[in-house]
């Protein structure tokens, strides 16, 4: 499956009313897996660029000043996004001025060219109800890097979406997704990992925990008439069995 996360930057805030793409930047991704292939472009947006807008991206009207006007570089954003899935942070944003800019070039809308969308906005905010869904905000609640990230960039933001994106979706698959065979498909009847290259941490009951668990156990037992299925280990016992060492 071929996926390009995607990411602009623009003048300001409404295509309808005449704001511009001035950056983008795209990532693409086969079957989970970052190809390295990316899509980059600054792009002059033959207009003024609102004071609000620069200071999220930094990006001035001087330095777009021989940067390519949008027509030059339509057909390469084209091919490059043709029929895969696109994933994008807040979506109907930078859908609505990509289909803009095709539309004043009097070509069919931009997202005609898709495969399909995910909106990581709107599946964070189903998983994250009510709380903050920002980029830095899942950034922070997935734990993926962001230090660099300063200001906004189209192809820098693409790159951290893209990391997002993975953590969002990986699920109880986190911890061996990455080291299984490359030559093993979805088909296959086993799916063979090798745990004896995980460096798993092993937290072991103290005396305290192993003796509480203890008397857990116990109180259970008398409260069942004795008819429980095993019988209560001692302190000693339960720090036994949480040795690692003490398995067959």
């Amino acid at each position: 499956m071929r996926q390009i996360i995607l990411d602009t930057e623009t003048t300001g805030l409404n295509a309808a009313t005449g704001d511009r793409v001035i950056e983008i930047g795209c990532v693409e991704m086969v079957n989970r897996r970052l190809t390295g292939r990316t899509l980059h472009f600054y792009i002059n947006p033959q207009r003024e660029i609102d004071a609000g807008a620069i200071a999220v991206h930094g990006i001035t009207n001087e330095f777009l000043a021989d940067k390519p006007v949008f027509s030059a570089v339509a057909n390469d954003i084209r091919d490059f996004v043709q029929d895969a899935e696109a994933i994008i942070h807040n979506a109907p944003f930078d859908l609505g001025f990509l289909d803009m800019e095709f539309k004043l070039l009097g070509l069919p809308p931009f997202r005609e060219h898709l495969g399909g969308v995910i909106d990581t906005l709107y599946e964070a905010r189903q998983m994250f109800p009510g709380k903050r869904n920002s980029l830095d905000a899942l950034c922070d609640r997935l734990g993926v890097s962001n230090s660099h990230r300063t200001l906004h960039g189209a192809l820098l933001d693409a790159e951290i979406l893209a990391e997002v994106y993975l953590a969002m979706t990986r699920g109880q698959n986190s911890l061996v997704i990455d080291m299984r065979d490359s030559s093993s498909t979805p088909g296959d009847a086993v799916d063979r990992i090798d745990f004896a290259t995980l460096d798993l941490i092993v937290r072991r009951a103290t005396d305290t925990e192993a003796e509480a668990h203890a008397q857990v156990l116990a109180g259970l037992d008398k409260a069942s008439g004795g008819k429980t299925v095993w019988t209560a280990p001692t302190a000693q016992e339960s720090s036994a069995t949480a040795d690692p060492a003490n398995k067959a």
